[in-house]
């Protein structure tokens, strides 16, 4: 069996409107009737609940609280204007809590801040971080380099050493000996 969910109202009342318009308000003999649990109420007649769940006649009568709603505990947003007496006179606890919600963002904003610096600090030493790494790459391939022109220049004394000795072997004229100079 499905059940009737009622969408939630909300009050949308403009902030500088705080009283009701009086062609809102219900009649004083509903007000009496009313329980006072909620400020929206959907009702049923007998007839409709006995008809069953197939039929989709419906008979709902709507009626509309003139109290303000007493926000529950989860919320977390106060509405209205804090700075007006009215506001203070009928919430006297919304006060703190808006003095609460002011040092909940001013210690976010501070938090925040914070970070920010943190965020600042740490992206500073990775670029200066970056920067050595840069400078000692460039230093290493400069050594890489002179070690190859090093390794070039001793492959080349070999080459002549090796020509210089291949002239002093043809100076020696016995053929053995000749042989046993050579590489």
């Amino acid at each position: 069996m499905k059940f009737f969910q009622p969408p939630k109202w909300q009050d949308q009342r403009p902030n500088h409107d705080p009283q009701p318009q009086p062609h809102l308000l219900p009649s004083p003999h509903l007000m009496a009737s009313r329980p006072s649990g909620s400020s929206v109420r959907y009702h049923r007649s007998k007839s409709a609940v006995q008809e069953g769940p197939n039929n989709s006649q419906l008979d709902l009568q709507l009626s509309i609280s003139v109290r303000p709603a007493k926000p529950s505990s989860s919320d977390h947003y106060v509405f209205g204007n804090p700075n007006t007496s009215e506001f203070d006179a009928l919430n006297p606890k919304a006060a703190g809590r808006v003095e609460s919600l002011k040092w909940q963002a001013a210690e976010q904003i501070r938090l925040a801040a914070m970070e920010k610096a943190y965020a600042e600090r740490v992206r500073e030493l990775t670029r200066r971080e970056m920067e050595l790494a840069q400078s000692e790459f460039a230093r290493a391939r400069h050594v890489w380099e002179r070690a190859r022109e090093e390794v070039e220049k001793a492959e080349r004394m070999k080459e002549k050493a090796m020509l210089q000795m291949d002239s002093t072997c043809m100076e020696i004229t016995c053929q053995s000996c000749r042989q046993r100079f050579r590489p």
